[in-house]
């Protein structure tokens, strides 16, 4: 199979989270480099529902496979709050996903979305939750934390690429969403052209993960819109590919 990319070699290009967990929660969001996708998807696309030619997805997802203690436990994403317990509950439709098995492998696609990995103190549980604005705003962050069933001071926070806020505008609806469920949102919007609004995704994640009590938030601040070289967007080519964040609890420290 031919394509723009390769698939030999170790894994290359991804974004490793900056957080203060223990050595063996293992983390990394995958970026375009590597693959056999091409055209639109170019790159390491691992979306089966993203248009892109299934044998070439699969083939990328083989690989990513060799670089993981296992296959991800991947779901349906729908934009939804309902999160799915792992391995049990793999394929069934869910946007969060989260564990407390050893080498069980948690992952969320995006392209634009924002991906939050989430794992506690100890390194115990782990979990990964794709939270576009609709998920923000209906609570799949929430969702999450009480899935898993920790205090929620016990929990870090990382937040992976998404569509940055310079490049994220939205219509007043959305807007008046997020502030009927929380006045404060309203920090995380700026006037945009017209009756539209520019808003921050990494904002409006902290906001939710501190109203249930989550402070222990890293990253934030790369923007997929912007990187065409590195990063899938949706929003600025509509036919694209999927990143995935990963994230789990290896059994061999």
């Amino acid at each position: 199979m031919s394509g723009a990319g390769s698939l030999s070699g170790p894994l290359a290009g991804v974004v490793l989270p900056d957080w203060p967990v223990p050595q063996h929660v293992r983390a990394f969001t995958t970026t375009r480099a590597g693959g056999v996708s091409d055209g639109p998807w170019a790159g390491l696309n691992l979306g089966l529902r993203s248009g892109d030619d299934v044998g070439r997805v699969n083939c990328n997802r083989a690989w990513l496979r060799t670089h993981l203690p296992d296959m991800p436990g991947w779901v349906q994403q729908v934009h939804g709050v309902q999160v799915a317990h792992l391995p049990l509950q793999a394929g069934s439709e869910a946007d969060a996903v989260w564990t407390a098995q050893s080498d069980v492998v948690c992952a969320v696609l995006t392209a634009d979305c924002l991906p939050v990995l989430l794992a506690d103190h100890a390194g115990t549980r782990v979990a990964a939750a794709h939270a576009g604005w609709r998920g923000l705003v209906d609570g799949v962050l929430e969702q999450t934390v009480q899935a898993i069933g920790l205090s929620p001071a016990s929990l870090l926070a990382w937040l992976g690429p998404a569509i940055g806020p310079a490049a994220f505008e939205v219509g007043p609806e959305v807007r008046a969403r997020f502030l009927a469920r929380d006045p404060s949102a309203a920090l995380a919007f700026q006037p945009g052209q017209g009756d539209r609004w520019m808003a921050d995704l990494y904002l409006l994640a902290r906001q939710r993960l501190a109203a249930v009590g989550v402070t222990a938030v890293y990253g934030g601040g790369l923007c997929t819109y912007s990187d065409a070289a590195r990063f899938y967007s949706y929003r600025r080519d509509r036919t694209t590919g999927r990143m995935a964040s990963l994230i789990w609890l290896a059994g061999t420290v």
